[in-house]
């Protein structure tokens, strides 16, 4: 179970994350989620970002290698399914920058407002 953390406002987000060993399954139980995933070129660099804005009760699911990154509202809950063996060993994690977390900004506030 994911609740809202700060950490995951789009400001504050500083990774992309995806799973090699398992896809993973989001179901938004209540208040909002923008899930996001990264299309990359051969390089790993970013280079294009698509957005869902969850829809309450509907399974999500993010295929194995896909990376991805999500952000909640403040009364966000948000059930995630994984393999239990999941870990930083077996999900890597591509940092980004300003600009790329300036698109997720504004791919938020078109979805948001």
């Amino acid at each position: 179970m994911l609740n809202y953390i700060d950490e995951l406002e789009v400001e504050k987000i500083d990774n992309f994350q995806c799973h090699n060993e398992t896809d993973e399954v989001f179901v938004l139980l209540s208040g909002r989620c923008i899930l996001f995933c990264a299309e990359l070129d051969k390089e790993n660099n970013i280079i294009d970002i698509a957005s869902w804005d969850m829809e309450p009760n509907k399974a999500y699911n993010i295929k194995r290698g896909v990376y991805h990154t999500h952000t909640l509202s403040v009364d966000g809950k948000v059930l995630i399914v994984e393999n239990s063996d999941t870990n930083d060993s077996n999900s890597p994690k591509i940092m980004i920058d300003d600009g790329i977390r300036k698109k997720l900004g504004q791919l938020t506030s078109a979805l948001w407002e």
